[in-house]
């Protein structure tokens, strides 16, 4: 496995635990807990930060480009109009999570109460998928298509971005914000 793509599916690991704390609140506020609006917003902040731009952020400028350009047609559907497309669909159900949110605490009836559990468990389910898209059917065809000189271009720009992105304290910053909600919520 390429150290790139195994980096993306370690960054689909910690993903993953975030959507199980978004679960758990959804689950706690179907049972009548009040709204956590300070943890969504953790949440909204890792989705935003560490999920598209960190995480996404790659895909959509190393990985993907290499695929649509190398690897014909097929690369270029399941790219441009599947994974760029949920990527797509993502951040708009987490804009529209955040409206719930910004337009519940002006107004906590209940109505907003269940947009803000649709948005959040829209996106859970969407990301669960893609997830399980990209590192089952993505990943492992761009691996068999691409050269390995194209993955040393796409390895080497991987590493250089992350390396940066450690000196910026990115991942810790965002996995340490992680773990303080799975231990909140005791996952």
């Amino acid at each position: 496995m390429n150290v790139s793509i195994a980096i993306m599916e370690e960054e689909h690991s910690n993903i993953n635990r975030a959507l199980a704390v978004v679960r758990t609140i959804c689950l706690q506020m179907m049972q009548g807990a009040e709204v956590p609006d300070d943890d969504f917003r953790q949440i909204i902040d890792f989705i935003r930060n560490y999920a598209d731009k960190h995480h996404h952020g790659k895909e959509e400028k190393f990985l993907f480009p290499a695929m649509v350009a190398k690897m014909g047609p097929v690369a270029d559907k399941l790219v441009t109009h599947g994974m760029l497309v949920e990527h797509d669909l993502g951040r708009a159900d987490v804009l529209a999570l955040e409206t719930a949110l910004n337009e519940y605490r002006k107004n906590p009836i209940p109505e907003l109460k269940l947009d803000i559990l649709s948005y959040a468990m829209a996106y859970a389910h969407l990301l669960q998928l893609h997830i399980e898209k990209e590192n089952s059917v993505v990943y492992p065809f761009a691996e068999r298509g691409l050269s390995e000189e194209d993955f040393r271009d796409i390895n080497e720009k991987s590493e250089t971005y992350e390396a940066e992105k450690k000196k910026e304290g990115i991942q810790e910053h965002y996995l340490t914000a992680l773990g303080s909600l799975e231990k909140k919520y005791q996952l």
